[in-house]
């Protein structure tokens, strides 16, 4: 397992220097001036030149995509293009962790309902139950965020006064309702009908007919031997979960005013702040391979049948 697990992280810095370069050349070549963004209305042509020179953008590309990967590889990201003298690692990570928090909270919502309920459903099947629960879930997953987000401020905020009607406090202050709410529930959908499937596979192996004819009980069955072996391919799913932690939404944070890294993402393309979007492509591309590595060793502590060479 560990030789696996050390092959796979050798190729982490390959995979990112493949991305950087290719973010890099976007952000270069594309079109688009980050200094003529920076000066609006008062752009001059010599002091957009020095604001070049001072930036290192009138430098070779090669040069300026070797002295990037240089600092990143030793933990420095840059500075921002448009916050001028904040690095951009502070500026990432706190939105990062915004978002993150607002992403725990939603996942919390689709596995604490999707799972249980594909499960259930599972054992269902025929009846009305089945078909009833898939198609709420459904319904709920197909409204888009800009009905779903004023219909939650309406309720919990105008009417039973339960949260404020904007803001941020954090994980555990009440406004994260409207957002994990909106965020979440079209989560349970997905999750649902999948472990709904997946639960249908297992309920059909010839390990649980023999199970169940050795005359041990349903409860422990479905504990120790349904539900385990059912959650095999929803652990790829929570396993990129946990990598779109850090990824943000950016349509619920911009409407509801969540200083998050979706929303400064946008925000950052629009003003070809380019470190910025580096550093946000790069942890993401890291935090991604990384999953993907979880669930691969993931897999085999719930089936240990599973090994790796």
């Amino acid at each position: 397992m560990w030789v696996y697990i050390v092959k796979r992280l050798l190729w982490l810095p390959l995979l990112l220097l493949a991305a950087s370069f290719i973010t890099f050349s976007l952000g270069r070549f594309g079109p688009g001036d980050p200094v003529r963004v920076m000066l609006g209305n008062r752009y001059d042509e010599q002091t957009a030149q020095r604001i070049r020179h001072e930036l290192g953008l009138d430098r070779p590309f090669l040069a300026q995509y070797g002295d990037y990967i240089w600092n990143f590889a030793q933990g420095d990201f840059g500075e921002s293009f448009r916050y001028r003298g904040q690095p951009v690692r502070d500026l990432v990570i706190r939105k990062m962790w915004v978002s993150a928090q607002l992403a725990i909270a939603a996942m919390v919502i689709s596995l604490g309902v999707g799972l249980p309920l594909g499960f259930f459903i599972a054992h269902r099947q025929g009846r009305w139950e089945d078909p009833a629960s898939v198609t709420v879930a459904l319904v709920l997953m197909s409204v888009p965020v800009m009905v779903s987000v004023p219909a939650l401020l309406w309720t919990f905020c105008l009417k039973l006064h339960w949260v404020p009607c904007s803001g941020w406090g954090g994980l555990f202050d009440p406004r994260i309702l409207v957002p994990a709410i909106t965020m979440g529930v079209p989560g349970i959908a997905g999750l649902t009908r999948l472990m709904r499937a997946s639960t249908l596979d297992v309920l059909g192996q010839d390990f649980i007919r023999t199970a169940h004819s050795k005359g041990i009980g349903q409860m422990t069955v479905n504990s120790r031997h349904v539900f385990r072996n059912a959650l095999i391919p929803i652990v790829t799913i929570l396993a990129f979960s946990l990598a779109g932690l850090i990824s943000g939404a950016f349509i619920t944070e911009t409407i509801l005013g969540i200083p998050g890294i979706g929303r400064f993402a946008v925000e950052s393309v629009f003003d070809r702040d380019y470190p910025v979007i580096m550093a946000i492509t790069l942890i993401g591309a890291g935090a991604f391979v990384l999953a993907n590595l979880l669930a691969d060793v993931a897999y085999a502590f719930i089936d240990p049948r599973i090994r790796y060479q």
